[in-house]
């Protein structure tokens, strides 16, 4: 029996909170079925406004818009835009409305997405606010679990490096609540374990253990992820946890041959290149993907 149709029209996108179990699968059904050539959106405009340098989220959004037939506008850095001259988020957020049929923002602050979302009226998704949330890299990062391990439940995940600046990892700690039978380690130096916000809401739903040690035994998933130096307020910490943990060959050993191997990137050290070649090694695979649940996401969002 077919499952009803969810509604998506309008919504914004701002933290995978938001999400259920449901509606997680049904973008990811969405994403698996996505044509690379399909002119839904043609006429549609994306405003893409990237207060933080970004690579793979602002031309995947991009990519995956134009794929569809629609048009992108916007900015990366502030310098070509009128906040230099002193413009209030709320007002570039409002003409910005004006101009387009959804807005995909990255910035500093947290919780500055979800203030957007209740300034304008159209689709707000956000692209990173700060150490908070990236929704939509969870997404990509469940459809690549979902792809090379043919399930979302039942799996032993191992997140390893910053967790206390990283809002990769924060998303999809979170997301994996709404999954059966996950279990977590938790990797990383004691002065970046994860928030306790995070963790409250892990307790009596994921079993999860801290650790600072590489132990990559028995799991199914490793997702690594770079030290955060531009979150750090005194840069001299930071100079005592860089490096702390690097995936090289050695590291490798550990790993089941079947487990995956996962960063959102950019990466620095924390993954020698040599690891690149590995069959466990996904991470260029999980860029790739995050153009079709992208694009999956905007044809939801605009009623295509």
């Amino acid at each position: 029996m077919q499952r009803p149709k969810l509604d998506w029209h309008s919504r914004d996108v701002i933290s995978i909170r938001d999400f259920s179990r449901e509606r997680i699968e049904d973008l990811l059904s969405q994403a698996q079925q996505i044509r690379p050539d399909s002119e839904l959106l043609r006429g549609r405009v994306i405003a893409s406004l990237f207060f933080e340098p970004s690579t793979r989220t602002q031309l995947s959004f991009a990519t995956a818009m134009q794929r569809l037939g629609g048009q992108v506008i916007g900015f990366s850095g502030t310098e070509g835009s009128s906040l230099v001259k002193g413009e209030s988020l709320q007002d570039t957020a409002k003409v910005v409305e004006k101009y387009a049929d959804i807005i995909v923002i990255r910035h500093p602050l947290e919780g500055s997405a979800r203030w957007v979302a209740d300034t304008v009226s159209i689709p707000v998704i956000n692209a990173g606010d700060g150490a908070n949330q990236h929704p939509t890299q969870t997404l990509t990062d469940l459809f690549t679990i979902q792809k090379f391990q043919a399930r979302l439940d039942d799996l032993k995940i191992g997140l390893v490096g910053d967790l206390k600046y990283g809002r990769t990892v924060h998303s999809l700690a979170l997301s994996l609540t709404r999954f059966r039978q996950i279990t977590l380690r938790l990797i990383s130096p004691e002065n970046l374990r994860m928030p306790p916000a995070i963790t409250r809401e892990l307790d009596g739903v994921v079993p999860y253990v801290e650790t600072a040690d590489l132990d990559l035994r028995e799991l199914d998933v490793v997702y690594v992820t770079r030290i955060q130096k531009e979150r750090f307020p005194d840069i001299e910490e930071y100079e005592k946890v860089k490096g702390a943990y690097v995936i090289d060959l050695n590291a490798c050993e550990q790993l089941r041959r079947d487990a995956i191997l996962l960063h959102p990137l950019p990466r620095v050290d924390e993954i020698a290149p040599e690891v690149d070649s590995l069959p466990q090694a996904k991470y260029f695979e999980q860029s790739e993907n995050g153009v079709p649940v992208r694009m999956a996401l905007l044809q939801l969002l605009l009623g295509a």
